[in-house]
């Protein structure tokens, strides 16, 4: 741990101004961001007695190395850059909620043709209407319901092509549960009149579906019609039980998202109903861990921030009301900054009696719920993952927590396509966006040894650059005021590194040969401060450097199913990246060494003559008659043919996996 006393700033060099400040480790890592009316009064706050602060807050001054600011022009401007900064550098010590599950949503692709309707999960696309979220269970009833009203098309692309390939629609146009634009029952102009009321319904205009079609159905019965009426008459018991699963809980013209918590000492857990026309139209709910010493100001704030800077609603657009539990930190700053994403004025406040003060308390009563049921889960979680980060840790003496580990793993089929994949743990959970894969060639291809110690040459060889760059970088800052003549540009993210910070541990698929290249790599690199293992499939022994006999773990320890979940994962990585690179290695052709020819160009240049046969036998101006073939790009390829005119007549274009032809 540093000494808070070896990093503090002079008194006299902090601005008094409004600012944002950041706390980095000694790898460079922001750990903690933070905002402050007076700079100079946080700081000193963080340094004049370390011992008395709060132990997470005593934790994070410890783990920091060193700490810069920002001065900006208002507390508005110090709020968004706040924000900006821990979306980016999602330090470790800020307040983060995540969802405690992962909400589905009922997305229409309006940016498509033939819109389509479907349950979608993750981040929001572009052309895409969200409406929810929904559990899982009522999401897919709405939907199955909604299509015998609004019969949009909802199968995939693939379906959609093969229904199209064939003029048959699939099982829904068949049972009348989609219009069947694919095979031309409907324009795809009616269609997407029809998607439009779908979307019209979901947004709360149910009252005039469903009174249109009342009226279809009292003229079909005057023309006796009675069979359509029929059929009107189950539409209208559709869209009521769809429009009726909201219960009315506010008045009809009331937008608001209403947000309860409930907290602990350690963790808190948030819940939000989001109130359209006066219906709970969806419901989302998130867990966080109080890393930071936050107030319940402090985490409402955090949280609006979070969930409206992020995405806005659940509807696309943000309410008029935001009904809150205590009126947050910056209460000001925050309305006239939620005003701004809006484009119209946006009310936050508590609600005190009526209808709207009984809502928040069966908010706030799921919250509490939400809060039990996570401590629940989480508890048998928490307890498997520290055991076998410990065992691990007393089985390969090891002086460091396992805090973070890598494991690396080779792939290839008889010395071709050689690759090789990098998995993250951190805290005994996998890290997928630091997850990163390499291509090997060479004669680092040569051996899976040879292959490894290319790999881990190459990762930490990044890592030790990063590292330099960042102490030149700080010595050519000098004074702090450097820091703060170059504002930050808020709308313009910083580059994202390579490579995150080093392991404790580095994990290679393999006996003792791979674990001495990895160690070798290291030490080639001049670092000592992580430590290598190799766990070998035949008899799971765990293989430590230059050491003649294995470790050999229990079959029942946690640490060991650890490292093989790490292996295993390692090993899926790595197989699909070869597979790609493999799949793209298998269809050849003589026209894919001509620069500047593209896939599109030689199609081109195919369909025009027929075979390579014409296509070699042409002329420099017979080849710019074909499309987007200009006379440089011409003459290339007339050069490639001269040059290799014996690879043309023996090597046509060949898809290696089944024979297949492509050119003739």
């Amino acid at each position: 741990m540093a000494n808070p006393a070896s990093y503090r700033p002079q008194t006299g060099e902090i601005p008094t101004n409004p600012g944002v400040y950041r706390f980095r480790d000694p790898h460079g890592r922001v750990i903690y961001v933070g905002k402050a009316k007076s700079l100079r009064s946080r700081l000193n706050s963080y340094f004049a007695n370390p011992a008395g602060l709060l132990p997470k807050t005593y934790a994070m001054v410890h783990a920091a190395s060193s700490v810069e600011w920002t001065v900006v022009a208002s507390e508005l401007e110090s709020l968004q850059l706040e924000y900006t900064w821990i979306k980016e550098f999602k330090p470790r010590f800020n307040v983060v909620f995540r969802d405690d599950k992962t909400y589905p949503y009922l997305a229409l692709t309006m940016s498509e043709k033939l819109p389509r309707v479907q349950v979608m999960r993750g981040d929001r696309r572009k052309g895409t209407r969200y409406f929810g979220p929904y559990t899982a269970g009522a999401i897919r009833e709405t939907m199955d319901t909604l299509l015998r009203v609004f019969p949009v098309r909802s199968c995939s692309a693939g379906v959609l092509k093969r229904a199209q390939a064939s003029g048959r629609p699939c099982l829904l146009g068949y049972i009348d549960k989609c219009s069947a634009p694919c095979v031309g029952r409907i324009s795809p102009e009616d269609h997407r009149a029809l998607a439009e009321d779908f979307c019209a319904f979901m947004g709360g205009e149910a009252k005039r579906f469903i009174s249109r079609l009342e009226k279809e159905m009292a003229g079909a019965v005057a023309e006796l019609d009675y069979e359509r009426a029929a059929r009107l008459r189950d539409d209208i018991a559709a869209l009521r039980k769809v429009f009726e699963r909201n219960a009315v809980v506010l008045a009809e013209d009331t937008d608001a998202d209403v947000f309860a918590l409930h907290e602990d000492e350690l963790e808190a857990a948030v819940q939000v109903f989001h109130v359209r026309g006066g219906r709970v139209r969806g419901q989302r709910g998130w867990v966080v861990e109080k890393v930071e010493d936050s107030t319940p100001p402090d985490l409402v704030e955090h949280l609006l921030q979070q969930v409206y800077g992020e995405d806005g609603d659940s509807h696309g657009r943000l309410p008029r009301e935001v009904l809150v539990p205590v009126v947050p930190s910056n209460h000001t700053e925050l309305t006239q900054w939620l005003g701004g994403l809006r484009g119209a004025k946006v009310d936050i406040r508590v609600p005190q009696r009526g209808d709207k003060a009984a809502l928040m308390s069966t908010v706030r009563e799921n919250a509490e719920q939400a809060l039990k049921l996570h401590k629940t889960r989480r508890a048998g979680d928490l307890t498997v993952r520290s055991q076998a980060l410990q065992e691990l840790q007393e089985a390969l003496d090891l002086p460091v927590a396992l805090m973070r580990i890598e494991c690396y793993d080779v792939s290839h089929v008889q010395g071709t396509n050689v690759v090789a994949s990098m998995v993250v743990v951190e805290d005994g959970l996998p890290k997928k966006s630091d997850y990163r894969k390499f291509s090997v060639t060479g004669a680092a291809a040569t051996d899976d040894t040879a292959a490894m110690h290319d790999v881990l040459t190459r990762r930490f060889r990044h890592y030790l650059t990063d590292k330099t760059a960042q102490v030149e970088a700080s010595a050519l800052a000098g004074h702090q005021a450097a820091l703060n003549a170059a504002v930050l540009d808020t709308t313009t993210p910083a580059p994202r590194a390579k490579f995150a910070y080093p392991p404790n541990l580095v994990v290679v698929d393999g006996g003792k040969p791979q674990v001495n290249a990895a160690a070798r790599a290291l030490a080639d690199l001049g670092i000592d401060d992580v430590y290598v293992v190799g766990l070998a499939k035949r008899l799971e022994e765990v293989w430590l450097p230059d050491s003649d006999f294995p470790v050999i773990l229990p079959r029942t320890s946690a640490g060991l199913y650890l490292l093989q979940r790490i292996r295993d994962e390692a090993h899926r990585f790595a197989i699909t990246f070869h597979r790609q690179k493999r799949g793209k290695a298998m269809t050849v052709s003589v026209l894919d060494g001509v620069p500047g020819l593209g896939e599109s160009k030689r199609k081109a240049l195919l369909d025009h003559f027929g075979t390579l046969k014409g296509i070699r036998a042409a002329s420099v101006e017979q080849l710019s008659e074909a499309k987007g073939i200009g006379p440089a790009l011409a003459a290339a390829i007339v050069a490639h043919f001269s040059s290799d005119a014996e690879t043309v007549e023996l090597v046509p274009a060949v898809n290696m996996t089944t024979g297949e032809i492509l050119e003739t």
